[in-house]
């Protein structure tokens, strides 16, 4: 397996992580988030410098991504 080094602690830290462990983007990842968001229920979160509070189940749904369209450039 290939090491990544990921940047940690606001970038002023880095760990090696194998890229079959990286799961922070696409499909799995959205799957990963939804089931977080249903163990958390009606919790609370800071939001804006610890200024603000939301409920966790407030929080919108994410969208499905566009399909990609072919255009036809015309010259």
């Amino acid at each position: 397996m290939v090491k990544v080094k990921v940047r940690t602690g606001r970038g002023t830290g880095t760990i090696e992580v194998d890229v079959g462990d990286l799961k922070f983007s696409g499909d799995e990842f959205k799957k990963i988030q939804a089931d977080r968001k249903k163990a958390a229920g009606n919790r609370t979160v800071s939001t804006g410098r610890g200024t603000g509070r939301r409920k966790l189940s407030d929080t919108p749904e994410p969208k499905a991504r566009p399909t990609a369209k072919r255009t036809k450039h015309i010259r």
